[in-house]
């Protein structure tokens, strides 16, 4: 079986790891661009260098663990540096996520520990959604798109490219939450949210606009989003099968 590597070493990283062995995958390492890691075990996983090695482990698959609430478009900017065929990347699952046989999750995605797609769920490439995340029927996450932990999402709800919601925000059924925009955590959300924004609170509500690092995203999108960053592809099953 391909031996996973992942790309990144801080605390999504180190929880993907995790998830990876409880779910018997072969675990190769991390690969991390701060020098300060390299030769050393992060939770008895090894840091194998930095990411100029991907070169050096042509039968490696990888999975992009980066990023953060204060550059949440960091995970996008590596995967284009990276420039990988689609199927070098590895769909993660905790043994315990639960993914409906009518759901689908693209490559390079995350799910930790008690996430569930209940029905019609569509989860795009590179996406992480942490522990005790719900995603009810018919959502459908785009690329890049992250969800703290304790998301909930209503039925129908569209979460657009590269999104970031933080833990315990709860999203209206039928509501988009617009490319590259942030909805703080805790916040409720009961309209849409526009592309590149800030939007926290109960209900949520406009503070500012997205940080740099989204916005120089959302204005160099590519041509596979509409303009909430919705994925126009069709349904795949788990690993993009």
């Amino acid at each position: 079986m391909t031996r996973l590597v992942i790309i990144g070493a801080g605390g999504f990283a180190r929880e993907t790891a995790q998830a990876a062995r409880a779910a018997g995958l072969p675990l190769a390492g991390h690969l991390d661009d701060d020098p300060a890691l390299h030769g050393v075990e992060v939770d008895g996983v090894p840091v194998l260098g930095g990411t100029e090695r991907v070169a050096e482990l042509p039968d490696a698959s990888f999975v992009v663990c980066v990023g953060s609430p204060r550059d949440y478009a960091s995970r996008a900017r590596v995967v284009r540096r990276l420039a990988l065929p689609e199927h070098r990347y590895t769909t993660v699952l905790h043994p315990t996520a639960v993914v409906s046989a009518s759901s689908a999750v693209g490559p390079g995605t995350v799910l930790l520990a008690h996430t569930v797609l209940t029905a019609a769920v569509r989860v795009g490439r590179h996406v992480a959604v942490m522990p005790h995340t719900v995603l009810t029927h018919d959502d459908e996450v785009a690329d890049f798109a992250t969800l703290a932990s304790g998301v909930r999402l209503g039925g129908g709800a569209r979460i657009g490219r590269g999104a970031y919601l933080g833990a315990g925000a709860l999203v209206r059924e039928g509501t988009a939450v617009g490319a590259w925009s942030l909805v703080g955590m805790g916040s409720v959300v009961l309209g849409d949210v526009p592309p590149g924004e800030v939007w926290a609170g109960s209900p949520a509500r406009l503070l500012r606009p997205a940080p740099a690092t989204a916005l120089d995203e959302l204005h160099g999108e590519r041509d596979d989003s509409d303009d909430q960053g919705n994925l126009r592809v069709p349904a795949r099953g788990v690993n993009g099968s």
